[in-house]
């Protein structure tokens, strides 16, 4: 089944792109969340008439993502762990953990969107990679340190 879509979904393709996807994918999940339209030869014609729309909507979705960018690049998060005499933390850091901190400095983000490359178990400075748009990442540093 083709269908059209009207916004960005991550591993199928960006607003306004003619995908083929699985009847019941389309019926099931794309269609009931407006994420996609049936690409109809109506509805194809449609396309043409509001893609001027949807690059104006994209470009509006890659401009906030560039701002949620700068904002999660200005913070520095630090968080404190209890921690063995090597700075071995006691358990790890978690992406959960990140995004709760995130939220309270007035920053909200999905936990899934946050990239961790391995578990943080270690006492040090971090980088973790958080994915604000298909085409923005940010980087978003992390300190832990010991909890006395």
């Amino acid at each position: 089944m083709q269908v059209i879509l009207k916004e960005n979904v991550e591993n199928l393709g960006h607003i306004g792109d003619i995908v083929k996807v699985a009847p019941g994918y389309a019926r099931n999940y794309l269609i009931p969340r407006n994420f996609a339209i049936e690409a109809t030869e109506k509805n194809a014609k449609a396309l043409e008439h509001a893609k001027r729309q949807l690059e104006y909507k994209r470009n509006k979705v890659l401009e906030q993502a560039r701002v949620l960018v700068a904002k999660i690049e200005g913070v520095s998060l630090s968080i404190s762990h209890q921690a063995g005499e090597e700075g071995k933390l006691f358990g790890s850091v978690t992406n959960m953990e990140l995004a709760e901190l995130l939220k309270a400095q007035g920053v909200e983000i999905d936990r899934k969107k946050i990239v961790l490359a391995e578990p943080i178990k270690h006492v040090g400075e971090f980088i973790a990679v958080v994915k604000v748009h298909p085409e923005v990442t940010a980087n978003l540093k992390v300190v832990v340190t010991k909890a006395e």
